[in-house]
């Protein structure tokens, strides 16, 4: 995909469904008493692998217009599947998954793509292990292929050793099917969807200082919602506001959890003008619009207590800082290694490509800027998340680039660069 250098990018839009809530939806829908209705749902192909396992697991569904049906099964109702559950690319599917049919008496077998099956898996099987479910893996139980079986799990209380929002959800689907209080000790906040959602469903969850618990066994109402806007997507805009002078963008309908929008409020850090304008809730997220306007940008630092907020920006953050003056300096991103790339090394070796002055940590990054940049031929790696990254920096190179396995966008965003007004590369 080749994008030429931009004048003022001034736009009003709407992005896809959240990937995060959609996956939710899904999975929480098929565990409710009776039938969800669930619009807007996330089209991209991490949501479609959660479709796909689901209703391998037993689990009806089909579309009317742009809405989903999903008729639940209720807590313990997944029937046991016929095959391998191939959950693609989706970290999310694999690891919520897990949790869910650690409450299931039936064997399965969760596997994914290459990229996935090299990501840590351990710390959720962990867990799982110690509420009673066999839950094994590849390399000492570490990696994918995942071995479920589950049954009768026994409450208890797990402390993070980081804060995931992944983990903490499996454990909590898990704690829905026990006798008893289950309960997660996280040493940061993470992202909070899978709380508010099953709250909304009516499921017992509890809130404590530093912990959150679900009592067992409370069934749950089926869904009627609104998937709203991805903040993840809304930021790829608002950096390309930031990027270019002269630029405006608003973005309609946006999820404005607080657990996501840390990239915003990193943004405002920086000079940039950032409005978020809540309008109303949608399966107990707040939503909202986006809008974010040019202003000249500064470097800052990004402490490792803000890193869950805006764990999934951290690419595009990284563009951005290359037009900021001074120094960005993100810590304790370690997590950005085990992603659908090594996000920490990939975006170093490609923000070189177009001038700017990175130096790559084990858990983390710092750029310099303003940088002198200069056209380029990106790799998005078949990282979704760095193709937009990349897709967005080539707004502000002189002369444009062109970014080379650009089709990885279809994970989260399908019709990014449309979006963008990037053209194909055709020789």
């Amino acid at each position: 995909m080749r994008v030429a250098g931009s004048g003022p990018f001034r736009r009003e839009l709407r992005v896809p469904g959240d990937k995060s809530v959609s996956h939710r939806a899904l999975m929480f829908a098929a565990l409710a008493e009776g039938t969800s209705r669930i619009r807007g749902l996330q089209a991209g192909a991490d949501v479609a692998s959660t479709r796909a396992a689901l209703e391998r697991l037993g689990v009806a569904m089909w579309d009317e217009g742009d809405t989903v049906v999903v008729e639940g099964r209720g807590l313990g109702g997944l029937r046991e599947p016929d095959d391998v559950l191939d959950c693609g690319n989706s970290g999310t599917t694999m690891r919520l998954l897990a949790g869910v049919l650690a409450g299931h008496g039936f064997l399965s077998v969760l596997t994914g793509d290459a990229s996935l099956r090299q990501r840590p898996m351990a710390r959720v099987l962990d867990p799982l292990r110690e509420m009673g479910a066999l839950a094994l893996g590849r390399r000492e139980d570490r990696l994918a292929p995942l071995v479920i079986r589950g049954g009768s799990l026994r409450a208890l209380t797990w402390r993070l050793p980081v804060a995931s929002a992944q983990v903490k959800s499996a454990v909590l689907l898990a704690g829905l099917h026990c006798r008893g209080t289950t309960w997660v000790e996280e040493p940061a906040p993470s992202r909070d969807h899978t709380e508010r959602m099953l709250e909304a469903m009516g499921a017992g969850i509890v809130r404590e200082d530093g912990r959150v618990g679900v009592r067992g066994r409370v069934p749950l109402a089926p869904l009627d919602m609104e998937v709203p806007g991805d903040p993840s997507a809304a930021a790829f805009w608002a950096a390309a506001a930031c990027l270019v002078p002269g630029s405006r963008v608003t973005v309609r309908g946006v999820c404005l959890n607080p657990t996501r929008t840390g990239f915003f409020r990193i943004l405002r850090r920086m000079g940039a003008a950032v409005e978020l304008r809540p309008t109303g809730t949608s399966g107990g997220e707040p939503v909202g619009d986006v809008t974010v306007e040019h202003r000249a940008l500064r470097g800052t630092r990004v402490d490792p207590a803000e890193v869950p907020a805006a764990i999934d920006e951290f690419p595009v953050l990284a563009a951005v800082a290359a037009a900021a003056g001074g120094v960005t300096e993100v810590t304790g991103a370690g997590e950005l290694r085990h992603k659908e790339s090594d996000r920490i090394g990939t975006l170093a070796g490609e923000l070189r490509k177009a001038g700017v002055e990175v130096e790559a940590f084990e858990d983390g990054f710092r750029i310099r800027g303003p940088a002198a940049l200069r056209p380029a031929v990106f790799d998005s790696h078949g990282d979704h998340r760095l193709a937009m990254a990349l897709g967005v920096l080539s707004l502000a190179i002189p002369g444009g680039a062109e970014v080379t396995r650009a089709d990885a966008v279809a994970v989260s965003y399908s019709r990014f660069w449309e979006d963008l007004g990037g053209n194909p590369d055709r020789p």
